[in-house]
């Protein structure tokens, strides 16, 4: 548990040196010049006569200074960001390289790949079958140490692509996205983590919708599911938030949570059918309760208040935001109306993952300094909690990503000349 609060401690202070955006080089250039400018403001208040003079004024101020600031600040800035993105993506890459035993299906994965390596009979998508099946003869036996590190660097430089592209702020995206869990949860299903991580990725692709962009997502979303078929409920749920919610859109979404309720068996029937493998299993004797998923629920319901409170500033004409809001009304739905499905959450977090962007961007585009104080001291405050009860349930049975093990420091036992335990 320290070692975890550690590596969030030291990454966060790196992604605090990181500055992507427009609005995070306008604080730097401010704090040297002794003032604070916000783009932001100038971008979403009215065009009028006074603006575009100022706006006139601004371009050729930076239009003079574009030699200065190429040679210079810019040069150096990117330089710095990305030293900072290079240390973070090492030393959350070793991380998950390194580990051994950690994860609910580590032992799982280790048995999966040697079925495929010698054509065994195996469940897991045709994706993931080639790559294991590529690394393996590479490494000339069944490495799945070498598995592992090559999947826990795909997904950990797509998600900081996410969090560097699609983000208002690097450093508060990563500080949500460590707190919140997702990258430590990902020692867990690596192959759905990385069907997530690029689910989230194509988010990009719909805030403007055309032609290429759309071929662009379907293409991306497919390539995913080779790795992980669930992906594919992204398609319609995505699509829903996407498009601008009327009020009884609320109500009819209350509706449908509760008629699959009340229908759950044969909800289940159709799960099942899609997903064969779970049949028959523990997963299926399981009986699941509403408490199980009461932490993202509740981090659902705070970022929605949040939301709710800064809607008129921040969420008219906004796209991007009001799709992240909407994802987060479905996954209540899903969380109160699905509660008693098993692994409800392999669904929930394409859509509660949109809270790394949402909360970031929610925060930067306040033009009010004290209620972006405020709101700021409010996302710290539940994120460290947040952490601190994730950390506590670390250990526990479907999580496990507690205690923290090396194979740098710990034998292996080999079968079948295997390293496996």
């Amino acid at each position: 548990m320290v070692l975890y609060v550690l590596i969030a401690a030291i990454t966060v202070y790196l992604a605090c040196m990181v500055r992507t955006t427009e609005y995070e080089r306008s604080i730097a250039v401010g704090a040297q010049s002794g003032r604070r400018e916000n783009p932001e403001i100038v971008r979403e208040e009215d065009p009028g006569r006074e603006n575009n003079q100022a706006t006139a004024r601004e371009g050729r101020r930076l239009s003079d200074a574009a030699p200065m600031i190429l040679e210079g600040y810019v040069t150096r800035r990117r330089a710095l960001n990305a030293l900072a993105i290079g240390a973070i993506f090492v030393i959350l890459t070793s991380m998950a390289a390194l580990r051994l035993e950690v994860g609910n299906d580590y032992g799982t994965y280790v048995v999966t790949c040697h079925e495929i390596f010698q054509r065994g009979y195996v469940v897991t998508e045709p994706g993931f079958n080639l790559v294991v099946r590529i690394l393996y003869t590479l490494s000339g036996k069944e490495d799945y140490l070498l598995m592992f590190g090559v999947f826990g660097a795909a997904i950990v430089a797509i998600f900081l692509k996410v969090l560097k592209d699609q983000s208002d702020s690097f450093p508060l995206a990563f500080f949500v996205f460590m707190t919140f869990g997702f990258y430590y949860r990902s020692y867990n299903t690596v192959r759905y983590y990385f069907a997530l991580a690029i689910a989230l990725y194509c988010l990009r692709y719909l805030v403007d919708i055309r032609r290429d962009k759309i071929f662009k997502f379907f293409v991306l979303i497919l390539l995913a599911a080779t790795f992980h078929k669930s992906v594919l409920v992204v398609i319609p749920m995505y699509f829903i938030a996407r498009f601008p919610w009327r009020r009884w859109a609320v109500f009819v979404l209350a509706a449908g949570g509760m008629v699959v309720g009340l229908l759950h068996e044969k909800v289940m029937d159709i799960a099942l059918r899609l997903y064969p493998s779970y049949r028959n299993t523990v997963y299926i004797e399981e009986v699941h309760s509403i408490t199980e998923n009461a932490a993202p629920i509740f981090g659902c319901v705070f970022v929605i208040a949040l939301c709710l409170i800064c809607y008129r500033e921040v969420f008219d004409g906004s796209v991007d935001m009001r799709m992240y809001f909407n994802m987060n009304v479905m996954a209540v739905a899903l969380y109160l109306s699905c509660y008693w499905m098993p692994l409800i959450t392999r669904f929930a977090y394409y859509l509660t993952g949109s809270q790394i962007l949402l909360l970031p961007n929610l925060i930067c585009r306040i033009r009010d300094d004290k209620k972006k104080l405020a709101l700021t001291a409010a996302v710290i405050v539940f994120c460290v909690l947040y952490f601190a009860y994730f950390l506590m349930e670390g250990d526990r049975v479907g999580i496990r990503i507690l205690p923290y093990k090396s194979w740098l420091f710990y034998e292996h036992r080999w079968l079948n000349q295997t390293d496996t335990f």
